[in-house]
């Protein structure tokens, strides 16, 4: 599938803003399922610094800078992308028992990815033995990790209930596990927290999800910003997304921006502003699918 994607953030300000500095993670990566075809992000007012570089974990971040008074902050980032297929989860190989993972893990076991660093507590997804506890319903003993991981994926989609105003990035997680409702931040989190909890390793993803399914399929849940799911490590899989917002396994619906230990790593835009008082924020995600590729303009990435 190609998609062509519009990520809008627009802040308006009450009063005039002298400097604004942000951190923007909105550039699509290039991996194995996915290319990145052309990318541009349009700022006004036009920044006064800026660099684009890799960060710790490879994804591409955007530091702006901007001097010039404003009272509005727009942030246009627009793509196209190739997403391929993954291999449903009855084509993949066989997983081993999560115990075998996770002491492989405990012993600083890897191949080809490095998933130690997904192994830990971080900020937005503790370690919890509430956590552990849910989680140990679906990791019996000797069962496929695999298997369990996306068990886990659907009873979180069953047992919680996506409510946009019910949390912002500030609830504690344990809130949300306890209310039961929340955003696509929050079942990555809770399910994050029950998977390192139990010594595996789990990595959150940010990026979309297809506003316009296909004929006869339900829109899915989180489109109208951007979306998040999960990444558990399998050692004769990979990585292997989950959407427990969805209760699904990822494939050429889910467009990756970036992944990082939780929301924290790859906030789309974070910053700090001198001035502008009460702020108002505005963010549009549209994501379309390109059908005709000969018609399909491939523009070299850029960053303006």
């Amino acid at each position: 599938m190609r998609y062509q994607i519009t990520h809008e953030t627009k802040y308006s300000y009450e009063s005039i803003v002298t400097l604004s500095q942000q951190l923007l993670f909105m550039s699509p990566r290039n991996f194995l399922h996915q290319t990145c075809i052309s990318h541009n992000i349009r700022i006004e007012p036009n920044p006064s610094e800026s660099l684009r570089s890799p960060d710790y974990f490879n994804n591409i971040k955007n530091y702006i800078s901007i001097f010039s008074p404003h009272k509005e902050l727009m942030v246009s980032a627009e793509s196209i992308v190739d997403v391929f297929n993954r291999p449903s989860l009855n084509q993949l190989l066989p997983s081993p028992p999560w115990e075998d993972v996770k002491k492989k893990l405990s012993q600083g076991y890897w191949e080809d990815e490095d998933p130690i660093n997904f192994l830990y507590a971080s900020i937005k997804a503790p370690l919890d033995e509430a956590f552990s506890s849910y989680a140990a319903m679906s990791f019996t003993p000797n069962r496929p990790i695999i298997e369990a991981a996306f068990e886990l994926t659907q009873r979180i989609h069953n047992d919680f209930e996506f409510d946009s105003d019910s949390t912002d990035i500030s609830t504690p997680l344990l809130d949300f596990f306890s209310n039961k409702r929340g955003v696509c931040q929050d079942f990555s989190h809770l399910m994050i927290s029950c998977l390192r909890s139990l010594g595996l390793a789990c990595r959150y993803v940010s990026g979309y999800i297809l506003t316009t399914p296909p004929a006869g399929q339900a829109r899915l849940v989180g489109s109208d910003a951007s979306h998040a799911w999960i990444s558990v490590y399998c050692p004769v899989n990979g990585w292997v997304d989950f959407d427990p917002t969805n209760h699904c396994a990822v494939n050429d619906q889910h467009i990756t921006v970036a992944w990082g230990r939780d929301f924290n790593d790859v906030s789309p835009m974070r910053g700090t502003v001198l001035g502008g008082g009460k702020q108002t924020l505005h963010v549009n995600v549209t994501m379309d699918p390109i059908f005709d590729y000969e018609l399909s303009i491939q523009l070299p990435l850029t960053v303006t």
